[in-house]
């Protein structure tokens, strides 16, 4: 990994800015990236933004950028996109600063923020050195998100096509599928997410594999074919089925007949289960019948201590003798079989054969 600190003049790094909207924002001769496009909208607030111009019109040092040197030698920014664009703009005339624009200042003003000195780090690596280099970085200002990074790291056809669909407010995936994604398409979380469905958590080996491929097609037919599945198997939607690992369980179930009318009469009464914990989990049981994901309500510790003052500090199973602190709560009639947690519906095992019954 090569780390290179070089310095840019505001003059060097505005000319040639253009602001594409939805096709990028470039600069510095069109040999920086400012904003691959779809990448992440600007965010930074007037605050911030006039904190920019107001360190440098003072010249005073502004925190050092991150540029990440491309094949074709170009550049990208990694860390430094809001205050590349805050200055950008400002040199363009898109704001006042301190009831001034850029076009307002006399010469020695204008020249003077011209020429003041950004520190950038020009960074050259291998994919995985440059991960690593941009994970540890201490990163200041607007922190990148893991996705952003690795976007960075993986920059290339795939990624830029990717973005298109999945990376902004209104994007595709966005108009698709907010209603079952959590997180934010800006922040790149609607495409961390999906890549991390299709490639079983695998997003650097996915990423690092598609980096050159020519469009992200694959992904992108992924998404509609998971979120098409959902809405098939569960018409009916509800505020829980937003932040569920879809796509997992679209991996492991596409393939079997689902009768929607039935599995809709059976979450419907699991919402009305007082004794399940998380509601959300619903659909991922009435997939997998793994009843850990409902949270069933445990029994309180005064039916604890009825149900073992009933039997006397004895198991039921092995007959022996425990203190209470020894001895674990079992549903009499199991919960799937209708059993509730009552204190009528307790029983009080040892902890061998409570977990002997549970398969713990």
């Amino acid at each position: 990994m090569k780390i290179k600190l070089k310095e840019i003049t505001v003059r060097e790094l505005t000319n040639g800015y253009e602001d594409k909207e939805e096709d990028g924002v470039i600069g510095f001769d069109g040999k920086l990236d400012i904003r691959p496009p779809y990448q992440r909208e600007f965010i930074y607030k007037e605050k911030q933004r006039d904190a920019v111009i107001d360190t440098i019109s003072k010249d005073f040092p502004l925190n050092v950028m991150y540029w990440a040197v491309q094949e074709d030698g170009n550049f990208e920014v990694i860390d430094g996109q809001q205050r590349t664009i805050s200055i950008c703009q400002y040199v363009e005339g898109d704001f006042a600063f301190k009831n001034r624009y850029f076009h307002n200042l006399q010469k020695d003003e204008k020249e003077q923020i011209l020429n003041y000195k950004l520190m950038v780090y020009l960074c050259t690596g291998l994919d995985s050195e440059k991960l690593e280099w941009f994970e540890t970085i201490n990163i200041a200002g607007e922190k990148l998100t893991d996705q952003e990074l690795r976007n960075a790291v993986y920059s290339g056809s795939w990624v830029s096509d990717a973005k298109r669909h999945f990376s902004k407010s209104n994007c595709p995936a966005y108009g698709l599928g907010s209603d079952y994604l959590n997180g934010s398409a800006i922040r790149q979380e609607y495409l961390e997410t999906t890549i991390k469905w299709i490639s079983d958590n695998n997003i650097n080996t996915y990423m690092a594999k598609n980096q050159h491929e020519p469009n992200a097609n694959e992904i992108w037919l992924y998404f509609q074919a998971v979120i098409s599945w959902v809405k098939i198997v569960f018409p009916k939607y509800r505020r829980e089925m937003k932040g569920i690992d879809w796509g997992f369980l679209y991996n492991e179930y596409k393939n079997e007949k689902s009768d929607s009318k039935k599995l809709e009469i059976e979450i419907s009464e699991l919402m009305e289960d007082e004794d399940v914990g998380s509601k959300k989990g619903i659909y991922t049981y009435v997939l997998t019948r793994k009843e850990k994901h409902l949270n069933i309500r445990a029994f309180s510790p005064n039916q604890k201590r009825e149900s073992y003052e009933r039997q006397k500090g004895i198991c039921v199973e092995c007959k022996e003798h425990f203190e209470i602190e020894e001895m674990e709560a079992d549903h009499i009639t199991p919960w799937h079989e209708g059993g509730k947690t009552t204190a009528e519906n307790c029983q009080m095992l040892c902890r061998e054969d409570n977990r002997r019954k549970s398969g713990k």
